[in-house]
């Protein structure tokens, strides 16, 4: 095999970073050229995680850049730390570790002692499937995995489909989660779960509005325990995933490789559990899958945009073993923890992000964690383009503010009175208890305006608001919104208030 050119490698990332700059991370800097063997260029990954999420999201980027740089038609191969390479195997590395024994030669991969040689038809006409009695480990806990001709699915011992296995993203491990307030409950019991699978809280039942970092909670219970434990069977699908299977398993009569394939598990994980709203045959089959884990102490992790007892048409034997174990909620992260997580993404990505620039993002973006990294992302192809380093300057041009002119930013005590003086309605009466249609209204408006035009929290805004809980809070947001789509009176209303407002604050 011959010796890599590090100037090759180097010439990979420049293009990548030149040509694409958001897919590029800070952790490519890790990746291993190992040489040039057959017209593939070894890459050796620091695990398995990052292997596969290469295999499956860059490997079109890296074949660009690997041909622009050679100016050859030179293609790119991902390995594992374990992973073996053969000399003059052009096919995809084998995803076993290399161990003592004698080579299949339909993979040129080591076969362990004592297991059984399989010929190319058997290999060829494999569809994806529960594991057979031939191919279970003779360690007890030991998984041998299949040798697919295509990069394996990530955490898939259990014959999903690379379409319908969740993707894990390596940068989604609980060290770049970042906690705040409205995230410190889910994350320390997922860290529990993961440490303990099976035993801390089961089954963990995680929920939150969309963006909110429930996705990235899970990812990182499973590639914890991934690492810790490698030999665990581990299945990460979403709910539509389990769903479809379950459709077609029923149709075409395959139901007992279903029921292996969701029960013969160590680690259940499903994404959007309230898609099984309406479902009655699905949620009586998921009835009986979660049953058989629990009895085995097998660790069952959830994720839904509702707690158990508010997903619609659920039943109520699903809610009751849905709060079996532990509920966590996710709530939009404060001001301060925006501004950490803009820092911790840019940083994935390799970006230096100053202070004062994370706080103007911070101030101007307070939805959810995907629009954050989305802003990360625009400043990012903005610097590109302008080949400039990100600064505050930068990013007022980006976000709309080209004057060099920070947002006003009325305080909530601000907009309380002016809605008071614009409904006509004592202040009093506004932060009381007062149920009435005259005073919920600008009661609902306030909340809508100060969520809108301030860096506060749900809570935070509901504490200042006479003591009202963050439900409420958002809510009276979720009634506005609707309530101005469709009322030209109140939209002309809160247009006419926030206009007072703005033209009034303190700049920012």
């Amino acid at each position: 095999m011959d010796h890599p050119d590090q100037t090759i490698w180097d010439g990979m990332l420049a293009h990548l970073r030149d040509h694409h700059p958001t897919l590029c991370r800070q952790w490519f800097a890790q990746i291993t050229p190992i040489g040039v063997d057959g017209g593939a260029m070894l890459l050796r990954a620091e695990s398995d995680v990052h292997r596969d999420y290469l295999r499956r999201e860059c490997l079109d980027a890296f074949n660009d850049a690997a041909r622009t740089a050679t100016e050859s038609l030179i293609a790119i191969r991902f390995l594992g730390p374990d992973d073996s390479f053969p000399s003059g195997n052009t096919e995809a590395p084998d995803a076993r570790p290399e161990t003592p024994g004698r080579v299949d030669a339909n993979h040129d991969a080591p076969i362990e002692a004592g297991e059984p040689a399989r010929d190319a038809d058997h290999d060829s006409a494999r569809e994806p499937s529960p594991v057979n009695d031939a191919e279970r480990p003779s360690t007890p806990g030991r998984l041998i995995e299949a040798q697919p001709r295509q990069p394996r699915p990530v955490f898939s011992e259990r014959g999903a489909s690379d379409h319908d296995t969740l993707i894990i993203n390596p940068d989604n491990g609980f060290e770049n989660f970042v906690v705040g307030p409205g995230n410190r409950l889910a994350h320390a019991a997922a860290v529990a779960v993961a440490e303990n699978p099976g035993y801390a809280y089961n089954p963990f039942f995680v929920h939150g509005d969309v963006g909110l970092g429930k996705t990235h909670l899970l990812q990182a219970i499973c590639v914890s325990v991934r690492q810790a434990r490698p030999e665990a069977v581990l299945h990460y699908v979403s709910c539509d995933t389990f769903i479809n299977d379950f459709m077609l398993s029923v149709r075409g009569g395959q139901m007992s490789e279903f029921r292996h394939r969701f029960r013969d598990v160590d680690v259940l994980v499903i994404d959007d559990i309230h898609f099984l709203a309406e479902r009655d045959r699905t949620q009586e089959e998921f009835f009986h899958t979660f049953n058989s884990l629990y009895q085995l102490n097998k660790q069952i992790v959830l994720s839904s945009d509702a707690p158990p007892e508010e997903i619609p048409h659920l039943e109520d034997r699903l809610v009751s073993r849905f709060k079996w174990g532990l509920v966590a909620r996710v709530d939009p992260p404060g001001y301060e923890t925006r501004i950490a997580i803009l820092q911790s993404k840019a940083r994935l990505r390799g970006l230096d992000m100053p202070s004062d620039v994370a706080a103007f993002v911070a101030g101007r973006i307070d939805t959810n964690i995907r629009e954050l990294e989305g802003a990360v992302v625009q400043l990012q192809l903005a610097a590109t383009v302008e080949n400039q380093p990100i600064s505050l300057d930068l990013a007022r041009a980006t976000f709309g503010d080209a004057r060099g002119r920070t947002q006003r930013t009325p305080t909530i005590d601000e907009i309380v009175q002016g809605v008071c003086e614009h409904f006509e309605v004592r202040r009093t009466d506004l932060l009381g208890k007062r149920r009435h249609q005259s005073i919920s209204l600008p009661r609902q408006v306030c909340m809508a305006l100060a969520r809108k035009h301030t860096r506060h929290s749900f809570e935070e805004i509901g504490a200042s608001i006479g003591g009202r809980d963050h439900t409420t809070v958002m809510h009276a947001c979720k009634a506005i919104e609707s309530r101005t789509a469709t009322d030209p009176d109140l939209e002309s209303a809160v247009r006419t208030i926030e206009r007072e407002l703005l033209e009034r604050a303190p700049r920012g």
